[in-house]
């Protein structure tokens, strides 16, 4: 049997922990030092399931504009481009240089390579300074940050999630503009607050394996009125 070798590490962007990248064979892992599996790379089905239910309804042939919060593996930016047109712009908001790296380099194959799609704008900073800097801009934004509203890597991480954080997502988006968010776990509290935050909110489980099961994730997905 194969054991697990690590292959990378790296400080986690503003936090006291570090990210560390493994592989066992053709099998890979994202994980905190300290303790947590944070991607791998037989569990994809719900980073998918967050493009698919985020774009769900915007016309594949306009000029969409999206933003992704968090690289992790590629899976949801390779399903996003999958599901949109060729005139479409998707930006991708990845805090650590690492990640970035590793999907240009080791992890490259497991999507697709979907960082060398044209339609795409890498942007190594914090998805929320980006969100905060635009206003009416996105027709999507999907953020798949550390495991949700209940973080592990990186307190920063909050703000993204609180009330403060909602209602900036909300300025930034079109009218009619879907905010997807992923958690590794339920949060009814976090449900709430995306409804307060003037979004017609609605919940879907998806499975971390797809159609081959695996732990339950949450996606919410908000539409902004006008």
């Amino acid at each position: 049997m194969q054991r697990w070798e690590r292959i990378d590490q790296a400080q986690v962007p503003d936090g006291d922990d570090r990210l560390e990248l493994w592989r066992r064979g053709d099998e890979f892992s994202i994980r905190l030092q300290r303790g947590g599996e944070l991607m791998n790379s037989r569990a994809f089905g719900s980073e998918r399931a967050l493009a698919a239910e985020g774009l769900r309804g915007l016309d594949a042939a306009t000029t969409a504009c999206v933003l992704i919060g968090g690289l992790g593996l590629g899976h949801t930016l390779a399903a996003a481009l999958a599901g949109l047109g060729l005139r479409a712009t998707v930006e991708v908001a990845e805090l650590s240089a690492a990640v970035i790296a590793w999907n240009r380099g080791p992890l490259a194959h497991l999507a697709g390579a979907p960082l060398n799609d044209a339609r795409v704008v890498v942007h190594n900073g914090d998805v929320g300074a980006r969100i905060a800097a635009t206003q009416g801009r996105w027709d999507a934004i999907l953020l798949d940050v550390d495991n949700g509203p209940d973080g592990l890597s990186r307190a920063g991480n909050d703000a993204l999630y609180d009330d403060a954080g909602l209602r900036r997502a909300r300025q930034a988006l079109r009218s009619g503009g879907r905010l997807a968010v992923w958690s590794a776990h339920p949060s009814p509290a976090f449900r709430r607050r995306f409804g307060a935050a003037g979004f017609a909110v609605r919940e879907v489980v998806a499975r971390a394996r797809g159609g081959a099961g695996g732990a339950r994730h949450r996606i919410w997905i908000g539409v902004r009125g006008a």
